[in-house]
């Protein structure tokens, strides 16, 4: 098959690397694989196979006719058969398929907002639902809503994978002292509930002074972070919590903390948690999206935004380390076995053969 991956950038999100890891698995499974990012590049950028054929549209404004065409051009040029567009990108998405009716079109939904997606502004996706072939959907609660809601006839579930990471190294050494670092990745959103892990961080401070929190996701320099700013500052956190921003060295700095947490408020399937199991850290998780179902029991999970519950888990792992080391070598194992990129690749496969 011959196949292009669709999304608007390479910062370092979910959807974003699940987009860059279906390129390189297809192409592992000797489909010809493209990739397209159509409004800025990012850290994700050097993790694409250079054999994965790649193009940057550099798209303006709402419409971008010349990026489209641009596009197009690559798509006849390539014989694509289908295109696989991630979240936003099913706009540009939906012109080619519009210019090219014979190409089939299959849209990702990675939808962070889960919880709250009855509320979601869908007015475009709604109409542009009745050009797709396919949608894939990475929890049961967006399922439903797409066929509920979308115009698509063909919607399946499929939850995300991680691809097993090449070696790496830390670009530059983390802060804090080694084996009492807690990581949290996550871009600098709201529905990250930063704030809430800061408070609980505070809290497992007093116990504990000489533990670190790396905040690792890009800053998006909007009031969020700001604010994320301030109350570090406020807290008299500044020696303690780091903001590393967005990182391109992701495994490397997985692979040198030592206690991973997730204390979103809403979530879809998150990539982060199988990051962290594939760097063998006890995690913990809120019960949000298909955090407690991507776990298993193999972890801690809390309810979102219960600042006590939050770092007596914390705490919990601290002051029994040998339990922690137990249940991150169980999740490892799970998260290799379920949600390893062989099936998911099958499973995508026989989902392209059925559009």
């Amino acid at each position: 098959m011959r196949v292009i991956q669709i999304i608007d950038s390479l910062d370092a999100g979910g959807a974003e690397r699940m987009a860059v890891q279906i390129a390189n698995e297809l192409l592992a499974a000797g489909h010809e694989s493209h990739l397209c990012t159509t409004r800025r590049e990012g850290s994700l950028r050097p993790t694409i196979d250079e054999k994965v054929g790649y193009i940057f549209l550099e798209k303006k404004g709402k419409l971008g006719i010349k990026a489209m065409t641009k596009l197009k051009t690559y798509v006849v040029k390539n014989n694509i058969e289908i295109i696989h567009a991630h979240s936003t990108s099913f706009f540009t998405a939906t012109v080619i398929k519009w210019w090219l009716p014979s190409i089939k079109l299959v849209w990702h939904d990675h939808y962070g907002n889960a919880e709250a997606v009855a509320d979601r502004n869908a007015r475009v996706l709604k109409k542009c639902s009745r050009f797709f072939n396919g949608i894939i959907s990475v929890n049961e609660t967006l399922k439903t809503w797409a066929q509920e809601q979308l115009k698509s006839v063909s919607v399946i579930y499929l939850r995300n994978f991680v691809s097993i990471q090449k070696d790496q190294q830390l670009h530059v050494a983390l802060p804090g002292i080694e084996g009492k670092r807690i990581v949290h990745l996550a871009n600098l959103r709201p529905q990250k509930d930063h704030f809430t892990l800061l408070k609980a961080f505070k809290i497992v401070q007093k116990s504990y002074p000489d533990w670190s929190l790396l905040l690792v996701g890009k800053d998006f320099e909007d009031d969020y972070s700001r604010n994320i700013e301030s109350t570090i500052q406020e807290e008299n956190l500044y020696n303690h919590v780091h903001l590393l921003g967005s990182r391109s060295d992701t495994a490397a700095i997985l692979c040198n903390t030592d206690i991973a947490v997730l204390s979103s408020i809403s979530e879809g399937l998150p990539v982060a948690l199988l990051e962290y199991g594939m760097a063998r850290l006890p995690v913990i998780a809120t019960e949000v999206g298909a955090c407690k179902e991507v776990l298993a029991g193999h972890g801690i999970t809390v309810a979102p935004a219960h600042t006590n519950e939050l770092a007596a888990a914390i705490i919990d792992y601290i002051e029994n380390p040998n339990q922690a080391k137990m249940m991150a070598a169980s999740f490892q194992n799970h998260v290799i076995t379920t949600f390893g990129a062989h099936s998911y690749i099958k499973e995508l496969e026989k989902f392209y053969s059925t559009l």
